[in-house]
């Protein structure tokens, strides 16, 4: 499939799965309003969609930062400065944030997206969305045993840091603590 069918068929499966959450929970469902900037434009369900999907972006943010990795560079989104970013949080969205945005909206109408946040932050903590997100990276930028293990295979391109002095350093850690300059 070419990146915009993929991207097609992402669309398709969340607002497949926004359908079967409303039935799920008994609300009615009416279709996604997301006016950037304006969270209070959207209905309370709306707002605590967008509520849970700002959690997940932050989450697939500090992730892919945390591993160095280019948060523009995505497989199946482009064009946008955190194309990897939304990749990665939309990994997760259908099982985490689109049930809990639902339940909430569901609950009550009232500080839906304060309701929204902490409860994303508790399933995220319940099932160990961090952790999986870095092995998900992982699997999906290296190779082999390497994705598990963190091995270098030394016939693999290494990314290297190099510094004004010419010294040469593996990526992915930090030597604040170790390097004599």
């Amino acid at each position: 499939m070419t990146r915009h069918e993929l991207l097609g068929r992402e669309g398709r499966r969340v607002k497949e799965h926004y359908r079967k959450e409303a039935d799920r929970v008994g609300l009615p469902w009416n279709g996604r309003v997301y006016i950037p900037g304006d969270f209070n434009a959207g209905d309370p369900l709306n707002q605590a969609i967008t509520a849970a999907a700002q959690c997940m972006y932050g989450v697939a943010q500090t992730t892919v930062a945390a591993l160095g990795c280019s948060p523009g560079l995505g497989f199946i989104h482009s064009g946008h400065e955190l194309a990897f970013v939304l990749d990665i949080a939309d990994l997760y969205k259908t099982e985490i944030a689109i049930p809990v945005a639902f339940e909430e909206a569901a609950h009550s109408p009232d500080d839906v997206g304060s309701r929204t946040r902490r409860a994303v932050r508790d399933r995220i903590n319940k099932v160990g969305l961090l952790k999986r997100c870095v092995g998900d990276i992982k699997r999906l930028l290296l190779t082999g045993d390497t994705a598990e293990t963190g091995a270098v295979d030394e016939d693999v391109d290494r990314v290297l840091l190099q510094s004004d002095h010419g010294i040469e350093l593996e990526s992915g850690r930090n030597y604040a603590d170790e390097v004599p300059w």
